[in-house]
């Protein structure tokens, strides 16, 4: 069934891909009416790290009251809106589903279209959404987008909102989990990312010598010799009678943090660390920009929340290209992490479903960047976004 959406739609997005439960009414694909986040860090944080059974079960608990607080927000009710975004994918599968499942209940009884987002093309997305009053311009395509966040790590050629080509992506480690596998071996906590950059502020950058991986023309990540350099640094200050942090028990402890020896040089080693991934993250960047020609550069996901990274992807752009080179944005804060406004956004440019099509959504906890997947029936449709879901050679 072919669904035609207004030309200014109002859509309700959801999200629920991991450990924050969101909700946003966006109109047009870009003004953003309301964004509520509901966040479980607290309830993760004595765990090291995001237990999917927990996760999901708080997604039960904050699905209605958040998407509630959305309309409210917004001063809408179910007869202003014109579909509903969800997240099928990827993520963990519990979660997931609470959100998909909520959609399409609310698609059923509102009789609305429903629209299925990808959750990595949408952190994508989230360059072009505006909070209310901002009037910068939206980035110009063709764009390169360093995809950077807990779970993914990945250069994309955005040719147009329905059209990409994956560059490169991680082989192991994606900067994220990086960031908060090295934040929990120094004692720092979770989640890593803002431990490390808030550390980091007092540290030298180059007081331990961490390797930069596949700096051989790749345009793929490794970050796993990053995090085995770390550990082993890190080895030499602990007590001689201390269990060695090489015994994988004790690497990354989940409840009692690592103890040092007294002068450990802990914001050395954060600001080290830290420096040595956004050293990659960058220099992979330009190498993009210059082999794609793209008239601009995005930063997404909860890592492009990281001010080292920002401010070395802006001044080294402006080096190699002068200041009429490729503009370089990354999406408003309220935007890096997981939230619903980058799903109704994107939405904007999917296609919407209806009736039986609508009710046989499922979630994909392994949707790649450029599938969109769904069942239609009892088939498994795998559709790949318009232009193809392409890899360029390495130069």
């Amino acid at each position: 069934m072919t669904v035609t959406l207004p030309e200014r739609p109002v859509i309700l997005g959801i999200e629920t891909s991991c450990d924050e439960t969101a909700a946003a009414v966006v109109v047009d694909g870009v003004q953003v009416r309301s964004n509520v986040i509901s966040s479980q860090i607290a309830l993760h944080r004595n765990h090291g790290g995001v237990v999917p059974e927990l996760a999901a079960r708080g997604q039960i608990t904050a699905i209605t009251p958040v998407i509630e607080a959305a309309m409210e927000e917004a001063g809408v009710t179910a007869g202003d809106i014109d579909a509903i975004a969800v997240t099928h994918g990827p993520g963990l599968a519990g979660s997931l589903l609470v959100g998909v499942n909520t959609a399409k209940a609310l698609a059923m009884s509102w009789d609305l279209p429903l629209i299925p987002v990808n959750h990595l093309e949408a952190h994508v997305y989230a360059n072009w959404l505006r909070p209310e009053g901002d009037e910068r311009q939206s980035p110009e395509l063709p764009a390169v987008a360093l995809l950077v966040s807990g779970g993914h790590t990945a250069l994309i050629l955005m040719e147009s909102q329905e059209s990409s080509t994956l560059l490169g992506e991680t082989l192991d480690d994606a900067a994220g989990e990086a960031f908060d596998k090295g934040a929990r071996l120094l004692g720092l906590g979770y989640p890593g990312g803002p431990a490390i950059q808030r550390m980091a502020v007092d540290g030298d950058r180059t007081a331990i010598p961490l390797p930069r991986s596949l700096l051989d023309g790749s345009l793929d990540f490794s970050f796993s010799g990053l995090k085995t350099a770390l550990l082993r640094h890190a080895q030499d200050w602990r007590e001689p009678d201390e269990p060695r942090l090489l015994d994988e028990a004790t690497v990354f402890p989940t409840h009692t943090p690592p103890t040092f020896r007294e002068g450990f040089p802990v914001a050395d080693f954060a600001a080290s660390f830290e420096e040595a991934i956004v050293d990659v993250l960058v220099t992979k960047a330009l190498w993009a920009l210059e082999r794609t020609g793209a008239a601009s550069l995005v930063l997404a996901g909860g890592v492009a929340a990281n001010r080292a990274l920002r401010d070395r992807l802006a001044s080294r752009v402006e080096a190699r290209f002068g200041a009429d080179g490729p503009g370089v944005s990354w999406p408003d804060l309220s935007f890096c992490t997981d939230n619903a406004a980058m799903i109704a956004g994107l939405a904007r440019h999917r296609t919407p479903l209806h009736g039986d099509d609508a009710w046989a959504l499922d979630a994909y906890p392994r949707l790649a960047f450029g599938a969109d997947q769904h069942r239609v029936g009892a088939d498994l449709v795998s559709a790949q976004m318009a232009g193809g879901h392409k890899v360029l050679p390495y130069e």
